[in-house]
């Protein structure tokens, strides 16, 4: 199943490949140009393929680049499937129409960000913005410490931030670092005050493709937690013990790879606010959901977030010298994606896994 060719070392090189994949199989893309343009002045564009019937009852979507530079990883996986003869002919034998939805958030993809153009976290925008949002007071704490004036930070603010994960520990910091804030927003991990590009062009994609569907699941590419290489199976759903289990009986890997939940303490992932997987059930309220968001380690935790706080850095210093500018964006790229053969053939063979599991779970 390896293709070295299916993964890319640019946003324009991974959208060229996607859509000559799509191209080759037959089916027409529809580019959903953003407002912005690329690193290199490129357009830049949320692509949607479909490979299955136009009335089909059961649908699984396969999106990458919800967090931009993590689409190089969720692309390689698109691009594979694509080319994948047998894979699209089990899913269609199985009546499943195969939704490709190929970087949600192409701004931060070319820019090498995580976040979208409004440096928004895309997976915690999803809010009904007309009610309050909501605090995260532990956020606020650290935020000075998060993005000092220089960078490197000097050594007083990393141990003052060193001794506020060691006073409430190593969970507590990534919670109150990741799990999404509304207060700042030029911080880490900001959720917007009003609904990203990309979130309104989601939407209208998932109300095309899914209002005729009954049954609709859903696998999200990320990278950036657990193990280097291992896909960790993380529910993306909500706080439903039914859901949960449906889940969990669709992707559990027999035992090998069991869905995590950040509702029980399980994944890897902190428990998060305004999640993507939400806007199914305002676009497409027809149809019973199963999610999951597959989610690949690079690196350990503490070394990701001091990549992010750096880039986030960067994007508040514009003037940083070239070489200190080009520094921070390869240290970001490592921090969400692994150039190895290796770690790329690990990447395909469970995504592979879980998507005949998903398959198997629709017609079931």
């Amino acid at each position: 199943m390896m293709d070295p060719a299916a993964f890319s070392t640019s946003y324009a090189q991974a959208r060229q490949r996607f859509l000559e994949a799509a191209q080759q199989a037959g089916l027409p893309v529809e580019g959903k140009r953003h407002p912005e343009r690329g690193r290199d002045g490129e357009e830049l564009a949320m692509d949607v393929a479909r490979d299955g019937e136009p009335g089909a009852e059961r649908v699984l979507v396969l999106s990458s680049g919800c967090h931009g530079v993590e689409g190089y990883c969720g692309s390689g996986v698109q691009v594979t499937a694509l080319r994948d003869a047998a894979w699209r002919e089990y899913a269609r034998s199985r009546g499943v129409a195969v939704l490709y939805v190929h970087a949600l958030n192409p701004y931060g993809f070319s820019h090498t960000r995580r976040t979208t153009h409004e440096n928004v976290d895309l997976n915690r925008n999803f809010h009904d913005f007309s009610r309050p949002l909501p605090a995260n007071p532990a956020y606020r704490e650290l935020h000075p410490l998060l993005l000092p004036d220089q960078w490197p930070p000097a050594p007083a603010t990393e141990q003052r931030l060193m001794a506020w994960m060691q006073q409430h520990g190593q969970a507590a910091f990534q919670a109150a670092i990741s799990s999404g804030q509304y207060e700042f927003p030029q911080g880490m991990y900001f959720g917007g005050t009003a609904p990203t590009w990309s979130n309104l062009t989601l939407r209208e994609a998932l109300r095309a493709h899914g209002r005729r569907a009954a049954r609709i699941a859903w696998i999200d590419f990320h990278t950036g937690l657990g193990p280097s290489g291992l896909g960790e199976r993380i529910y993306a759903g909500p706080d439903d013990a039914a859901q949960v289990a449906r889940v969990r009986s669709w992707w559990d890997g027999g035992g090998k790879t069991p869905v995590t939940s950040i509702y029980d303490g399980s994944s890897t992932s902190a428990k998060l606010t305004g999640m993507m997987w939400s806007c199914v059930a305002d676009e497409c309220p027809q149809a019973e959901y199963s999610g999951i968001a597959l989610e690949y380690g690079t690196q350990p935790l503490l070394q990701v977030l001091q990549a992010l706080r750096a880039e986030h850095w960067l994007h508040l210093h514009p003037e940083a010298p070239p070489a200190q500018a080009a520094a921070i964006r390869q240290q970001l790229l490592e921090a969400f994606y692994t150039d190895t053969p290796e770690w790329r053939q690990r990447i395909l063979e469970q995504a592979r896994e879980a998507m005949v599991q998903a398959v198997d779970g629709l017609a079931g």
